[in-house]
């Protein structure tokens, strides 16, 4: 049996993965099958609440209990067994918008729950449109009803959309997510973590990534709304974060659970050339530089990438990428690049995730005037590309004459990403991509 939550957060407050652990003390008498899931789907829709992810179940009577999971009061198991019986639907339905209603953020106007219950999975063509592109509720509904799978939803119920994706998810990639969660009484104070601690575990723990930004020296696993979770680590390998739990221990966590998840794979991500980009999708696309860098109010750098055919499109490194804005600075016209990014609507804009640069342009910068060949000195210039004459002779030079030298790039035909700080959840950070 499948239960499937989405939207149940707001910009507040709580947090629709710390929602499962309370499905999970609900259905005591049952036990889970598999780590519960964390699927991240589409990062530019313009609705989302905090982080568009979506959480999934998998509940049944379990045999050969496997590994510790998490902890809440007692310790989670996951285990092999048998799903629970069509019978049961209507009751965990019920009992799971019980949760809903007590933790769910529902009096934000933002916050539109969705629920499903089932013993089946909904169509993986749900999850592969909904992570990539926008999927609207009637078509997610028809889906369902088409399925004859049991669904509820509060509010607009755009969480249904959510649910039905995280629940056809079938990974090609996948990484998990250790995540713990404070005593009530502490949330929406300050965190207790140490820098120096997260520091220590980022460079401790292999599989780690995301952990700490070395560029703002920050730590990112904490977040900053005040939600219930105390922090989270993400990783390849789920028994090496529970290390986590001993390496962070200023302020201990009332509870925490492993999530199986989608988070840095780039599922997201889609080839596309750029006449065919379009709002509220991430492509990876790639062209020549056409116009250089600029730096526009706010800090936003951009510039122009067109490809052979003459389309054009313009990338940006937003503020919140801070150092990454620097490299993306030292582009100059005709070198060629690869971006992956979310295409902003208003204007229509690439806004840069990762970058590899494919090939660098020669930068060749004037030195000064041509010499007079009869003076030996420094000719003047006639005008505007009208060539240079010298001063004592009269003697004529063309623009072609320009002492010149060729400067050494500050960039490397190799990849560059943005910092962890202003990294979104589903991008493939370039510790997993390039690794052997």
């Amino acid at each position: 049996m499948y239960i499937a939550v989405d939207d149940t957060d707001s910009r507040e407050g709580m947090c629709t993965t710390f929602l499962a652990t309370e499905l999970i003390k609900e259905f005591e008498e049952y036990e889970l099958l598999d780590y519960p899931r964390l699927v991240r789907l589409n990062p530019n829709v313009p609705w989302k609440t905090r982080g568009n992810g979506a959480v999934v179940l998998k509940l049944g009577k379990g045999v050969n209990k496997k590994n510790i999971i998490g902890k809440i009061e007692d310790d989670i198991f996951i285990y092999d067994g048998e799903s629970i019986p069509n019978k049961k639907i209507v009751d965990i339905l019920t009992r799971s918008e019980k949760v809903i209603k007590n933790w769910a953020e529902l009096k934000d106007d933002r916050t539109d729950p969705g629920l499903i219950v089932s013993t089946k999975k909904t169509p993986k063509y749900l999850y592969e449109k909904t992570v990539k592109d926008i999927v609207t509720l009637e078509e997610v509904i028809d889906t369902l009803e088409s399925k004859n799978i049991k669904y509820t939803g509060f509010g607009k119920k755009r969480g249904i959309i959510g649910a039905a994706a995280a629940l056809a998810w079938e990974p090609d990639d996948h990484t998990y997510e250790l995540i713990t969660y404070r005593e009530q009484w502490k949330w929406g104070t300050k965190r207790n973590i140490d820098k120096e601690q997260v520091k220590g575990l980022d460079k401790s723990l292999n599989s780690v990534f995301d952990s700490y930004d070395y560029d703002e020296d920050a730590s990112v696993i904490d977040p900053n709304s005040p939600c219930p979770v105390l922090y989270g680590v993400r990783g390849d390998n789920p028994e090496e974060l529970k290390k986590a739990l001993e390496i962070i221990n200023i302020e201990k966590p009332e509870s925490w659970i492993t999530f199986f998840t989608n988070q840095g794979t780039d599922e997201h991500i889609q080839p596309a050339e750029i006449k065919d980009v379009k709002p509220w999708i991430s492509v990876k696309t790639q062209g020549k530089v056409t116009k250089e860098p600029r730096t526009i109010k706010g800090g936003h750098v951009l510039f122009d990438v067109s490809d052979s055919k003459g389309n054009s499109i313009t990338a940006a490194a937003y503020e919140p990428t801070k150092s990454f804005r620097d490299i993306v600075n030292k582009l100059i016209v005709g070198d060629k690049v690869l971006l992956y990014g979310g295409i902003r609507k208003d204007p229509l804009t690439l806004n840069i995730e990762k970058m590899k640069v494919l090939h660098l342009n020669e930068k060749i910068v004037k030195i000064g005037n041509p010499v007079c060949p009869k003076c030996n000195t420094r000719m003047s210039s006639i005008g505007k590309n009208a060539g240079f004459r010298c001063k004592k002779c009269s003697t004529k030079s063309s623009e072609d004459d320009i002492e010149t030298e060729n400067v050494e790039r500050e960039l490397e035909e190799k990849w560059y990403e943005t910092p962890v700080s202003a990294r979104r959840h589903l991008s493939k950070p370039l510790k997993r991509m390039l690794k052997r």
